[in-house]
């Protein structure tokens, strides 16, 4: 079979064709009303950049230090992983094969043929919120709507909804009501802001036999809702062209969330991006605000976003995200690292991160004045496979002795030392940690020091060494984590501490260091 490049599917002559060369006539995307300017909640923000910048993140999520994300819906079905709705519209990915082979032709069977194989039959949001809790989770998120356009809530404005189709239950209410009885914060993503241009090639057809020039089902006006009407903007290159300037879908966007911000009144709600569409994205922030502070007295609610060069970001204004990645030393301000053990959805062949690289990020991540959003992967089904399953049992064993080092805590006067420095920015999490390399958090008058390897003999930290201008204070006592206290010299060189011949956890252990 003949295949195409992206930059060739994308930017090629089909990309200059309109409707009319489709042979089909694509109704034009209904501009919904503006949002009154009283429609932004009363309240002490509005859609300025200096309005914004007054903002304060609040104490619940600077002490929670780690959450859990389920990154899931229809695109879980053909466990594929990752960006399903787009890639099987384009010739030559792996995506469109399985498709062609597993569903049929887009042209005849796509993505909307999908949405009702999501049934979700074993899904258990309690169950599932108990193990979160235990395993050290704080707060929750749940996918809101992703690239598909397929809104996981009972949305006023979307008949293309969970509760509607595929499982049939509001599955962002039931999420939020396992939350609460965890005691979790609960939160939302949402990823619509890119969908307009990101859902481009459902538009498209084969540029070869024998469905040469038989446009997909995205060209079909009946499905408009779902698929979009975009004719003139390809997704290609993320900074120029994630985002766009169709100020009727900049409302539409307005008018999703908000419906998903009021019905649901997140702590938390995630942009996959930068902040969308200028003073319309401000505006939303702004209600998000302002009706969190109308419900508790107080700001509670957490707005976070990319510095990725798409849309706004203002680091006074909200929490930046690092998605698969870090920043370099110690944030002034909080951030979040977003990740998954897997692929963002169900994979059948993926590589899966081990409980220990999972629990050596987070302290990495903390110690830098981050938080953790961790992606745990579930099967279409609602199930977890096994890779999952177990890395939230290590998690509950790990955080059961050692979460008091990292829930609550703040940075030090240096967030580590060893070898070992994660690359900053996105997509480069991966580090190969060993015993020498330590991380450090503070909880009041207590330091906590954490290996990202196992120690063995003595572990050696030489910015505790005595009189280091940093190290303040002298050591008084020294004890590990579920096991109790150990022997320790403090010298010029180092603090030298007598690792037991048996720890009480497996992965990182941590050291809880007294100081007069």
């Amino acid at each position: 079979m003949t295949t195409f490049s992206k930059r060739e599917i994308l930017c090629g002559p089909l990309a200059a064709l309109g409707a009319g060369a489709l042979g089909r006539a694509a109704p034009a995307l209904a501009a919904p009303r503006a949002m009154a300017p009283g429609a932004i909640a009363n309240g002490r923000f509005n859609a300025t950049h200096a309005s914004l910048a007054t903002y304060s993140t609040p104490e619940w999520f600077k002490d929670a230090k780690f959450g859990i994300w389920a990154h899931w819906g229809p695109q879980a079905v053909p466990g594929r992983g990752d960006w399903y709705a787009r890639w099987m519209y384009v010739p030559g990915h792996p995506h469109y094969d399985h498709h062609l082979k597993t569903y049929g032709h887009p042209s005849e069977r796509g993505y909307k043929d999908i949405i009702p194989l999501w049934r979700a039959e074993r899904w258990d949001p309690e169950a599932l919120m108990a193990r979160y809790a235990s395993a050290g989770a704080k707060y929750f998120v749940s996918m809101g709507v992703h690239h598909d356009n397929f809104d996981l809530w009972a949305s006023k404005h979307n008949r293309w909804n969970a509760a509607a189709m595929g499982p049939k239950r509001d599955v962002v209410g039931a999420w939020q009501t396992a939350a609460k009885r965890q005691g979790l914060r609960f939160g939302v993503s949402e990823h619509l802001g890119a969908s307009h241009n990101w859902w481009y090639p459902n538009h498209l057809y084969d540029q070869f036999w024998p469905k040469l020039g038989i446009p997909y089902d995205g060209a079909n006006p009946a499905y408009a809702d779902l698929y979009h009407d975009n004719r003139t903007e390809p997704f290609i290159d993320t900074k120029a062209s994630w985002y766009t300037t169709n100020p009727a879908y900049h409302q539409l966007w307005l008018r999703r969330i908000r419906d998903l911000v009021d019905g649901y009144q997140p702590d938390l709600l995630y942009s996959d991006g930068g902040l969308p569409f200028g003073a319309v994205g401000r505006s939303l922030v702004a209600h998000l605000y302002n009706s969190s502070i109308a419900r508790t007295g107080q700001l509670e609610a957490v707005y976070n976003c990319k510095d990725s060069g798409t849309g706004e970001f203002f680091k006074e204004g909200m929490v930046q995200d690092v998605e698969r990645g870090v920043l370099k030393g110690i944030n002034p301000l909080p951030w979040q690292t977003d990740t998954s053990n897997g692929d963002w959805f169900y994979s059948d062949d993926v590589k899966y991160k081990t409980s220990n690289e999972i629990v050596t990020m987070l302290a990495d991540i903390v110690s830098k004045n981050g938080n953790m959003l961790l992606n745990v992967v579930l099967r279409a089904d609602g199930s977890l496979p096994p890779e999952s399953d177990r890395l939230l049992s290590d998690l509950a064993a790990w955080m059961a002795v050692n979460g008091e080092a990292i829930h609550g805590t703040r940075p030090w006067t240096q967030f580590g030392e060893g070898p070992t420095e994660a690359a900053e920015g996105m997509f480069k999490e991966k580090a190969d940690y060993s015993p020498r390399d330590i991380r450090f958090t503070t909880k009041g008058n207590l330091l906590y020091a954490i290996t990202l390897g196992e120690p063995r003999g003595v572990t050696e930290i030489t910015a505790l060494r005595s009189g280091a201008a940093h190290s303040q204070g002298r050591v008084v006592g020294v004890d590990v984590l579920g096991a109790g206290p150990v022997p320790f010299r403090q010298t010029a060189s180092a603090l030298s501490i007598d690792v037991p011949a048996r720890l009480p956890t497996r992965h990182a252990s941590v050291f809880r260091i007294h100081r007069a």
